[in-house]
């Protein structure tokens, strides 16, 4: 299993960039070829202090190879393309191997 994991800095307008990323970019990130598992949250708390950020987005795929197809993809260009519209704080991507203990 492979993840691709992105990181949403705080946006300016916290109440837009949910509304924004509930109704239209989600459903965007939804249509990834190969996709196994969406997950996200627009809930994060640090253990202490304040979070560097406002939401985590997580996709399972297959293999890293399954997830470079789906980012090159027509589906994931319009994703990946989205982003600026709502995501005023910024975006860290991360992917990683899943190893399950």
């Amino acid at each position: 299993m492979h993840t691709l994991m992105v990181l949403y800095g705080p946006p300016t307008d916290p109440e837009a960039f949910r509304t924004y990323y509930r109704d239209t970019h989600l459903p965007i990130a939804r249509k990834l070829p190969g996709v196994r598992a969406i997950r996200h949250t627009v809930d994060v708390a640090a253990a202490e202090g304040d979070s560097p950020f406002a939401a985590i987005f997580e996709a399972d795929f297959d293999s890293a190879e399954e997830m470079g197809a789906a980012l090159a993809s027509t589906e994931g260009a319009a994703a990946q393309a989205d982003v600026p519209n709502f995501a005023t704080g910024g975006v860290q991507i991360l992917h990683f191997a899943q190893n399950v203990t």
